[in-house]
């Protein structure tokens, strides 16, 4: 757990933010996502100390200190102290998978602390113990049962994508959100989520950015009727009139993105801008991996 002179052990961890996701939804009645990685990073980072009988929590952390203590529990330790230190800028609420960055970042650092570092898998099924989470859990594209962790299946290497995402501010309680019984209007969308799911796996293997795009548009469209965005119905109808190939979108968030490929991003970021005036505009390059 500490050095051999009993220093304190450090390790920290980056885990991608989002712009919500290419595709949420059911299959074989299982809720499950494939998350739109960018960009943008959040960093946590536990420093494990010999002399220490507390943890030094950020107040304003809970999930990440509950994910600390899940994290030390599975891996034996019954006491210990130090510090979690979470340097996240990804506004909350909004879709940017903020809350998986410090919850899935928190049990990877505690494990590389210890010398006994958390596998995807295990770092996700300890996650959703603490809340749904965002399949940003792995180290790459994938498709993950979001709620239990029940499955998981790494799709591989996007081609070249970007997003320009859309930030009206506001806030969806995602604890919330995730209570709610969304029940007949996902088993009503069961088929368009079935769909979106195949178009993307299809799209990532065949290295089909349209394919990709269209996937992700079919499921901003069909979320509609779970969580119903003005936004999103404002990029479905501008979409093609702006050049970009499709729509992304936060399937609990308040976020959407217009999807394009790099050469045409900072036409369309200006595009958007001019259009959507009163709402962030960001260019964010799209995650198929990272560490």
């Amino acid at each position: 757990m500490v050095g051999d002179r009993g220093e304190a052990r450090v390790a920290s961890v980056r885990l991608p933010g989002t712009c919500g996701e290419w595709v949420q939804g059911t299959l074989d009645g299982v809720p499950c996502l494939v998350s739109c990685a960018i960009d943008w990073f959040a960093e946590v980072a536990v420093s494990l100390d010999p002399a220490a009988s507390t943890w030094e929590v950020p107040p304003d952390a809970p999930k990440a200190a509950v994910a600390l203590r899940l994290a030390l529990s599975a891996r034996g330790v019954a006491t210990s102290g130090g510090r979690l230190k979470l340097t996240n800028p990804l506004p909350r609420g909004r879709g940017y998978a903020s809350s998986t960055a410090d919850v899935a970042g928190a049990i990877y650092a505690v494990g590389r602390a210890l010398g006994a570092p958390f596998r995807p898998e295990e770092a996700a099924a300890l996650a959703v113990r603490v809340e749904p989470s965002d399949s940003t859990v792995f180290p790459g594209l994938a498709l993950f049962a979001h709620r239990d962790a029940r499955f998981h299946r790494v799709w591989g290497r996007l081609p070249p994508l970007e997003v320009i995402v859309l930030d009206p501010g506001g806030e969806v309680d995602t604890l919330a959100f995730n209570a709610c019984d969304h029940h007949a209007a996902l088993v009503r969308l069961a088929s368009e989520h079935r769909d979106a799911f195949q178009m993307m796996e299809a799209g990532v293997v065949e290295g089909d950015a349209c394919l990709i795009a269209a996937a992700a548009t079919l499921s901003a469209r069909a979320h509609q009727a779970v969580l119903y965005s003005p936004l999103v119905e404002e990029c479905l109808a501008l979409a093609p009139r702006l050049g970009a190939l499709g729509v992304v979108r936060a399937h609990s968030g308040t976020l959407a993105g217009l999807i394009c490929l790099p050469e045409d991003g900072s036409a369309l970021a200006a595009r958007a801008a001019d259009r959507f005036r009163g709402i962030a505009v960001y260019r964010r390059r799209c995650l198929g991996e990272w560490e």
